[in-house]
């Protein structure tokens, strides 16, 4: 029993690591596409985001601080290791601190290169950390009050999908992922899209193949932002799995539908949207599991 439950977890680990980066070219792919149409454009082609990381690994780096690729490195590795612990079935908290401190060596990438703009995006990528962390938090313990775990494999095998008992936070939680995602109204920090005007923000500086780890470890951070989504909505048997799967792409697309549909708002309306989110819907599905819970 324990070899075959180890066995599991070596599987998912080495799933996620195989199989991230490319569902995760693919999606930023399917969003460029949907960008296009939805602005009367032909788009790129599908494997575009492919063909973008292939010529930046292609090109030689013009970093003005060596030592940033090592922390971009760490970003990636970090990214990885979260992706890695939460689809073997591990401790959710503990993929959120990870999850976390990958952020912060992206941050410090960005403060190394001394450019003002890239500081200018460091210091918003430090302001979104603070506007979602707390509705993150929230989410773990109402994962923890319902099933008595924090570890994923736990989370999805009930009867239910957590999401039943936890509808509000779930509400909260698709609202920081535009966030987390880094689409508009909230691309404070860096933008996939060509409008930003701190010009890309963070990763102003970053070229060649340091630029392209970045958008290799979106890749994986993307799959791994809907594995949480998923992680609400799937319960113990194959079709909760499909049922999960398919919202959460229906989630992704409205996540795009918002991305080109909102323009960007400054970072006090960020920041304090969140955590008034956070607070209320937080306070009132927490106190009420118990209720929640005596109906199924």
């Amino acid at each position: 029993m324990v070899t075959s439950t180890l066995l599991v977890k070596i599987v998912g680990a080495l799933v996620f690591l195989i199989l991230a980066p490319v569902l995760g070219c693919l999606l930023a792919g399917v969003d460029r596409r949907i960008t296009a149409r939805m602005q009367h454009r032909v788009g790129p082609p599908l494997l575009q985001p492919y063909y973008d990381v292939r010529k930046l690994l292609a090109k030689e780096d013009a970093s003005t601080n060596p030592v940033e690729r090592i922390y971009i490195f760490m970003y990636l590795i970090f990214i990885i290791a979260a992706g890695c612990l939460f689809f073997s079935g591990g401790n959710f908290l503990l993929v959120v601190f990870i999850l976390t401190l990958a952020t912060l060596f992206l941050i410090v990438a960005a403060f190394s290169s001394r450019s003002p703009y890239a500081e200018i995006g460091a210091s918003r990528e430090i302001l979104q950390v603070m506007s979602y962390e707390p509705m993150v938090l929230l989410v773990a313990v109402g994962f923890y009050m319902v099933t008595g775990t924090f570890d994923t494999a736990g989370i999805v095998s009930g009867t239910n999908p957590v999401v039943c008992y936890l509808p509000l936070l779930f509400l909260g939680f698709v609202y920081i992922l535009t966030i987390k995602l880094r689409k508009s109204p909230f691309d404070l920090s860096m933008s996939h899209h060509a409008h930003q005007e701190i010009v890309k923000g963070i990763t102003t500086e970053m070229s060649g193949k340091t630029l392209a780890i970045v958008e290799v470890s979106h890749w994986y951070e993307n799959i791994l932002f809907l594995g949480w989504v998923a992680l609400f909505l799937a319960w113990g048997s194959w079709i909760g799995v499909v049922v999960a799967i398919v919202l959460t792409l229906l989630i992704y697309l409205l996540e795009i539908f918002i991305d080109n549909n909102f323009a960007r708002v400054k970072w006090q309306a960020m920041l304090t949207s969140s955590w008034w989110i956070a607070l209320v819907a937080g306070a009132i599905n927490l106190a009420t599991i118990p209720f929640i819970m005596n109906l199924f």
